[in-house]
């Protein structure tokens, strides 16, 4: 199951009209892009280990693959980000366990606690060595407590991000944005990313693409690798 993908053409026209054409990123330095990969866990991706199955995600492994191979070989890097839980972070970020019946709280720490399998990385995906990997412990990667992400990749002299994964509304919007209002030219990948329905998925794309970054396919980031046209 794949997302039907629609960015309504008025949209496309304000885009241009602010930015002067429709992908103010359209060049990459490989060197300085690195692709963020969001969640892509068992819990949430299988029902039987999850607390939030998002039945688009599996649909998109090909992609995160092929956009990972394709920026590790122009020189570029990678960074799976994995959504974990722990006491100090329910007791710091409260207000989350409050919008949660005791039921689901229940779950979702069965479900993202470090060590099992739910917050274990789903297994189709191509993760290498080399790669970083990234615990993650709020919805945005960025924000205050909730990673070492931003650190990790100015140290690799890191200004441009493809971001990746699910929920696209949530987890990975949060990121892209905090994102952008940290200085890194973003691009959400909008067939490499995964929500509930395809409302939600394309309502997130579209509010991102107006006022925060660029929104492109995983086969145009690809195409602009492959020509080199950083």
């Amino acid at each position: 199951m794949r997302h039907a993908i629609h960015i309504p053409e008025d949209v496309i026209r304000r885009v241009v009209a602010r930015c002067g054409t429709p992908h103010p990123f359209a060049a990459l330095v490989p060197a300085r892009t690195a692709l963020l990969v969001i969640d892509m866990q068992n819990g949430y991706m299988r029902a039987d280990v999850g607390h939030s199955c998002v039945p688009t995600a599996p649909g998109i492994v090909p992609a995160i693959n092929d956009l990972a191979a394709a920026l590790r070989g122009a020189g570029g890097h990678v960074a799976w980000v994995q959504n974990a839980t722990d006491e100090r972070s329910r007791r710091e970020w409260s207000v989350l366990e409050e919008q949660a019946s005791p039921q689901r709280r229940a779950a979702r720490i069965r479900s993202v606690s470090p060590g099992t399998e739910g917050h274990a990385f789903w297994p189709e995906l191509d993760i290498r060595a080399a790669d970083m990997v990234v615990a993650k412990y709020r919805y945005s990667a960025f924000i205050r407590g909730a990673s070492d992400l931003e650190e990790r990749l100015r140290a690799r002299g890191i200004d441009t991000l493809l971001i990746t994964g699910t929920l696209t509304n949530v987890c990975c919007e949060s990121t892209a944005r905090d994102a952008m209002m940290l200085n890194f030219r973003t691009i959400m990948v909008a067939d490499a990313n995964a929500a509930m329905t395809d409302a939600e998925h394309n309502a997130a794309l579209i509010s991102f693409y107006l006022a925060f970054g660029d929104v492109q396919t995983a086969d145009e980031i690809i195409a602009t690798l492959a020509r080199g046209d950083g």
